[in-house]
């Protein structure tokens, strides 16, 4: 890949996982009314945030500039403390919490991704000497996390251990690597059957109660599995997750559209899209619409509108302070 096409092939993959979050997001509390919804919530959670996780990854090579995590620090942990106070005002305001209490040790929502992502640059400072015997250490961790009730989403240690593997292969990763695996002969064809394989057992195999596995935030026996073998779910869970991430970089474009350059701010999106999904998730009935097939088109594009929204360059421009915090400056002249 050109370095442009390049550029456009992983901003159109950011902005339609974007989209993928928004929409999982507005659809979760209709799931469990309509068996079409649940199996899209289900394939989309399976590879949404691990794909958006490997990119992340590949972007952070320069782990070791100096400088480096100093910036990153300043640019995760302002908006998450920014953010958490205002979910925790949001929620107390609408009577979801009885008293008024901000909490930094448990993210809410959807902030826990910043601190994992901290955490993941840090991790790679001693798994990026081991390269690729570091990829199968770090997912042996994540099988075992899920047998410490503890770490569930304290500091997002859960989270943060489930899905490094994903953060660590992205690191691992190079251009060569993408262009042999996204691009060969094969690998739309094969991309095309393992989705469609992946769709038919979701839509006809997966138990609802199993929903919590493709968050990974809760421990094995908090989601009801206490015996030994749980890992090897877990374990299968990644080769599953792997496969289903690869499978869907290989439909990603490097074409221009008007939506491309959306993928560079697609952070805007992750942290203010709840504000806008979740009075609107208020007015759906308890018991699901009775003709719900009627609001498909409804739920995609209000998911759309909302990402071409807060992607757009008047959200960034107005908002940027708090999603984007500069770094103090350190010399007179400061550049």
């Amino acid at each position: 890949m050109a370095k442009s096409k390049r550029s456009k092939y992983f901003d159109n993959a950011k902005f339609i996982l974007m989209f993928l979050v928004v929409f999982g997001h507005l659809i979760s509390p209709l799931k469990d009314q309509d068996g079409f919804l649940f199996t899209l919530y289900t394939v989309i959670y399976l590879f949404h945030m691990p794909a958006f996780i490997l990119i992340s990854g590949y972007f952070s090579k320069g782990f070791q500039k100096p400088g480096y995590f100093k910036k990153l620090t300043i640019k995760l942990l302002i908006p998450y403390l920014f953010f958490q106070t205002i979910y925790s005002v949001y929620y107390y305001m609408n009577g979801k919490e009885a008293a008024f209490h901000v909490d930094f040790f448990h993210p809410h929502w959807s902030l826990w991704f910043l601190l994992s992502l901290l955490f993941w640059n840090i991790l790679l400072i001693p798994f990026s000497r081991m390269k690729w015997l570091g990829l199968v250490l770090a997912i042996v961790l994540g099988v075992a996390i899920g047998y410490f009730n503890e770490a569930g989403s304290y500091l997002s240690l859960s989270r943060t251990f489930v899905f490094f593997p994903y953060f660590l292969l992205g690191f691992l990763l190079n251009e060569g690597h993408l262009k042999r695996i996204l691009r060969g002969k094969y690998s739309l064809p094969t991309a095309m059957v393992f989705l469609l394989a992946a769709v038919i057992f979701f839509g006809h195999s997966f138990p609802q109660d199993a929903v919590s596995w493709l968050l990974g935030d809760s421990s094995y026996a908090a989601m009801g599995v206490e015996h030994i073998s749980a890992g090897v779910y877990r374990t299968l869970q990644y080769l599953l997750t792997f496969l289903m991430v690869f499978s869907f970089l290989t439909f990603i474009p490097s074409a221009q559209f008007k939506f491309t350059e959306i993928g560079e701010r697609t952070l805007y999106i992750y942290l203010f899209h709840g504000f806008l999904i979740k009075p609107v998730q208020s007015v759906f009935p308890d018991q699901g619409f009775s003709s719900i097939s009627g609001v498909y088109l409804f739920l995609i594009g209000f998911s759309f509108i909302v990402c071409l929204l807060l992607g757009s360059f008047l959200v960034k421009k107005y908002t940027k302070p708090l999603v984007e915090p500069k770094l103090p400056l350190t010399n007179a002249g400061g550049k």
